[in-house]
């Protein structure tokens, strides 16, 4: 098989040392994403979470803006960065001038679970990648305080998260905190590296650097203490009890996780047509699982089938590891162009008990391959593979591992900032939904079972872009969802309804979509503009078109906002 080569080395152009000098900045001001991109140094260091901290990153995108205003793209790698920079960084000013930044709190993607889970990426093979890790907790103290400093001069302009986020992260917090938390449960299990063939995989470390991570164990531990104190004493009594973010606000939101200025009443409307349209057809599908089943009835039998189920983590990671190397196996060379570098994926149980399933992607130079992570809610020890197919596609190949890996592998091409920096959630999550479709479209997804897997992934997606936008905007109920207007509560119960899923991650969706307003429905309102911009295309060029080269043009791109994404792609 011919392997697709990596693009002719491209001259640097003014916009790209923009663009470079930009990411350099923000390494600088953050080592956490150093750590991320697998970058050396710095690597016991955390980013100024403070007031302070949040002006500088303001600053930073103020400079770079003010650079690319004297410059013309040379160009077509030139024209997509100039648009994606001024859209994306014009959007931070924008969002930082709002002030609730400060304010940053919620159950998923704020500094509360950040400062945590950096660990998450650390390597632990060697002594000193252990040293960087007892460094990193000695600093959590520092990087907790800055965060509280901000969170108190968000208070003092008025700018506090739903108490409902305030109490999930109280929780989360004392959970940390606790005797048997995240912290001591790491520095107490640590040893060289984690792969059985690595020679001294399971050595114990030296007794001084135990201690250490002891102590330091103890610091970080203190620290979330201290936040959670915080957050009950001093935030919770003043957080509001309204969930809805209002309208304002949640345009800014939509638009920095799409990359576009949606109509958000259309594409409530939308949602709800979409929700109806994949249910009639899991109603279809039903029927192929057994004649006159109900979907509830077709899913009772598919969890009833003991070929379907797994048992433990160890049968669950197992099992996405052989379904993923198939997918990569299988796609490679057919569908994608997936070099060598990118067809290590690796399937992990997440050191959290939150709920969710997630992607991280590779360090710049692969020695760290992409990796798909299932975080199990405690108590949770069964699984089915047929609910569960169409993730491991979504998370891995062709989804978020072929998206993301692709654009670290285009070195040559991309700058540091479009390879490394921006990911827009519209562009980034409409793919991985895009690929599910698309690989029903080619046969993976024939099983009935599978099938039904797939469209109750699509439905939870559909369904969220109704509760997210209704309850946000607090709009009218559907007919057939009930009647009056969207509340945080009517919307439990029709997620309830949609979302087949334990009540452990019910609730973590639930308050996943209440305190971070507009991600959720980017996924489905993404593959909407993804499918919109393929269709266009292939209506452009006839019988010119070729999917595979439309795939390999569009990932080459990286992650974009789809305005970006479909000036590149249609002109």
């Amino acid at each position: 098989m011919t392997l697709p080569a990596q693009p002719a080395a491209r001259p640097t152009t003014a916009i790209d040392q923009t663009a470079n000098r930009y990411t350099a900045r923000l390494l600088e001001l953050d080592p956490g994403f150093a750590t991320e991109l697998g970058h050396p140094g710095r690597e016991s260091e955390y980013r100024d979470h403070s007031p302070a901290g949040l002006e500088a990153l303001a600053d930073a995108a103020r400079t770079a803006l003010a650079e690319l205003a004297a410059l013309e793209p040379a160009d077509e790698v030139d024209a997509v960065t100039l648009h994606a920079m001024r859209e994306r960084l014009g959007l931070d000013l924008e969002l930082h001038a709002t002030g609730w930044p400060l304010a940053d709190l919620n159950n998923i993607a704020s500094p509360a679970q950040g400062i945590r889970a950096i660990f998450d990426l650390m390597p632990t093979a060697t002594i000193p990648d252990w040293e960087h890790i007892s460094g990193r907790l000695a600093n959590v103290p520092a990087a907790v305080d800055g965060y509280i400093d901000s969170l108190r001069a968000g208070a003092t302009r008025g700018l506090i998260a739903a108490r409902r986020q305030v109490s999930t992260v109280i929780d989360q917090c004392e959970r940390h905190a606790g005797a048997d938390g995240f912290f001591t449960t790491l520095a107490a299990n640590a040893t060289l590296d984690h792969s059985p063939e690595a020679d001294d995989a399971g050595t114990s470390l030296p007794a001084a650097l135990t201690e250490a991570l002891a102590t330091n164990a103890e610091l970080a531990r203190a620290a979330y203490g201290l936040l959670a104190s915080f957050l009950r004493d001093e935030l919770l009594p003043a957080a509001p009890t309204q969930d809805a973010v209002g309208a304002e606000r949640y345009a800014l939101a939509s638009r920095e996780f799409l990359g576009s200025a949606v109509d958000l009443a259309e594409t409530y409307a939308w949602g709800i047509a979409e929700l109806d349209r994949i249910i009639a057809e899991q109603e279809a599908v039903a029927q192929a699982i057994k004649p006159g089943a109900t979907i509830a009835e077709a899913k009772a039998l598919l969890n009833a089938d003991p070929a379907r189920q797994l048992q433990g983590t160890g049968e669950l990671v197992e099992w996405m590891q052989q379904l993923s190397n198939a997918a990569v196996a299988d796609l490679a060379g057919t569908q994608f162009e997936i070099p060598f570098l990118m067809r290590t994926l690796e399937c992990r149980i997440a050191p959290t008990q939150d709920g969710g399933i997630y992607y991280t992607g590779p360090s710049e130079d692969f020695s760290r391959p992409g990796r798909m992570w299932w975080s199990v809610p405690e108590g949770e020890d069964s699984f089915t593979t047929w609910a569960e197919t169409t993730t491991v596609y979504h998370e891995g190949v062709p989804g978020h591992h072929l998206q993301v890996a692709t654009a670290t592998y285009q070195s040559a091409l991309l700058n540091d900032w479009r390879r490394n920096v921006c990911w827009v959630s519209g562009h980034g999550e409409g793919w991985a939904l895009y690929a599910e479709r698309l690989m029903d479209d080619l046969g993976y997804l024939s099983d009935p079972g599978d099938k039904m897997g797939m469209l109750d992934g699509q439905r939870m997606r559909a369904a969220r872009v109704v509760f997210d936008i209704g309850v946000h905007l607090e709009l009218p109920v559907p007919e057939r969802w009930g009647s009056g207007t969207w509340t945080a509560e009517k919307g439990l119960e029709f997620l309830r309804a949609n979302l087949d899923i334990s009540e452990g991650q019910l609730d973590f969706e639930f308050n996943r979509y209440l305190g971070w307003p507009g991600q959720a429905p980017s996924y489905k309102i993404g593959q909407r503009l993804w499918e919109d911009i393929r269709d266009a295309r292939a209506a452009r060029d006839g019988e010119a078109f070729s999917l595979r080269d439309f795939h390999t043009q569009a990932l080459n791109l990286g992650s974009v906002g789809l305005d970006t994404l479909q000036a590149a792609l249609l002109g």
